[in-house]
């Protein structure tokens, strides 16, 4: 994807990396336009509230979209979990592109939980909130998604109870997290695949954990 100037449009931002990510059939105009819109609505609601230290909309489109939207090709099912939500990342865009996708939005800071509401209410989102702590979480989700939540030991400790043999766990990282693999706790299988993010200048990874019979293990 070319490097985009400071006078690039975000629409024409999120066109470019959409193209990149071969999205151009699966996101029509007016999902793009609802995306788009999901920015107006984080970036208002960040002038009151601090969900993001993303203020440029450029680079919102860039950081924020782009970088949820990389996961698209391993979700699976029509019911995912999105951990430590915060400002709704990566599920609402998640849930802009697959309206099939019932995605449930997670955190338990009661501000950033309005914001979700307010998110899914405003954009009409197949979604809820749930308004609690990792550990409490209960239900049955075919993907769990967690952005820059925690270390993988820590995410497991909290939510490892969400995941079965039937389902996926699906952890962003930046740089490949070779620590956090090496104490990746038993019951556990994680293979580690890298995102290329358009237009974004820096390592990104995703950590895609099942159970395992086996004891921890890992593959690059």
């Amino acid at each position: 994807m070319p490097r985009m100037s400071s006078q690039t449009s975000p629409a024409s931002i999120l066109a470019a990396g959409l193209h990149a990510l071969e999205l151009d059939d699966t996101v029509p105009a007016a999902t793009r336009q609802r995306l788009l819109d999901y920015l107006a609505l984080l970036d208002q609601w960040n002038q009151h509230t601090n969900l993001t230290a993303v203020r440029e909309r450029g680079a919102m489109v860039t950081r924020h979209l782009l970088d949820s939207l990389v996961l698209l090709p391993h979700v699976r099912g029509t019911r995912l979990a999105d951990l430590g939500s915060g400002a709704g990342l990566p599920g609402i865009p998640l849930a802009l592109v697959r309206p099939d996708l019932h995605v449930t939005l997670v955190d338990s800071n009661g501000k950033k939980a309005r914001f979700l509401q307010a998110a899914i209410d405003t954009l009409k989102l197949n979604a809820d909130v749930a308004h609690l702590r990792v550990e409490a979480l209960r239900g049955s989700f075919d993907t769990i998604t967690a952005r820059a939540l925690a270390s993988l030991s820590d995410m497991l400790r909290w939510g490892g109870h969400l995941l079965t043999r039937d389902n996926i766990w699906l952890a962003q990282k930046g740089r490949y997290p070779d620590a956090e693999l090496a104490a990746l706790p038993a019951g556990y299988a994680a293979a580690t695949l890298p995102l290329h993010v358009p237009g974004l200048d820096a390592a990104r990874h995703v950590v895609i954990i099942r159970r395992s019979d086996t004891g921890s293990r890992h593959a690059p």
